[in-house]
């Protein structure tokens, strides 16, 4: 091939490679710019729903039921948490009347343990088996008359006593003649001999 012929076989070669750029660049620029440019639309993983669990709501702690016992910090807690019944009813007025009679003006353990003689003679044996009847039993409590206990003035010191008889027929203190049996004033000398179990105020506890 002659120098002529090579010169013009590379010219052609040159043009025909410059029209293929020519056409194929602007084109392969336009796609890549929509691509760059194309909103992406972010993937968003499916969420399943959560169902809303079944909530119970806690029973309050202060609801008592029939039969809950209440726990005190002291017996004055215990007796000023009482309240006087529209209905007292023949036991409660037996032994308030009997702690009135005997120990209204003694301090509120003495009190209570005046009832817990009362209430550990009725489960002996030895005695009447219910309250008023070992409060009404001949020669037992001077107070008592043709074996009734007297009408009780409605005071102060008769609502304590009722207020200590609830506690005492309810067993919510322990008092500390809880296994007497008897008592007596301190000014009194019986002809007994007895083990004494306690001392309160002006009245000496035996069992």
């Amino acid at each position: 091939m002659s120098f002529a012929n090579r010169v013009a076989t590379c010219a052609t070669m040159i043009l025909t490679a410059a029209a293929i750029i020519g056409a194929g660049t602007p084109g392969f620029a336009q796609q890549l710019d929509r691509a760059i440019n194309a909103p992406v639309v972010a993937t968003v993983p499916e969420v399943g729903v959560v169902q809303e669990a079944d909530i119970k709501e806690p029973m309050a702690n202060d609801e008592l039921q029939d039969g809950d016992e209440v726990a005190y910090g002291t017996l004055d807690a215990a007796v000023a948490a009482q309240s006087v019944p529209d209905d007292m009813g023949d036991e409660l007025q037996c032994m308030a009347g009997a702690i009135y009679f005997e120990a209204k003006g003694e301090p509120l353990s003495g009190q209570l343990a005046v009832a817990e003689v009362i209430l550990n003679r009725s489960k002996s044996g030895r005695f009447p088996k219910s309250v008023c009847s070992v409060v009404t039993q001949p020669g037992q409590f001077s107070f008592v008359r043709g074996g009734h206990v007297p009408s009780v003035p409605s005071n102060r010191q008769y609502r304590t006593a009722i207020a200590v008889a609830r506690v005492a027929l309810a067993d919510s203190w322990d008092s500390p003649a809880s296994d007497a049996m008897y008592f007596h004033a301190k000014r009194a000398a019986p002809g007994w001999h007895r083990q004494q179990v306690a001392a309160i105020g002006n009245h000496v506890f035996y069992r």
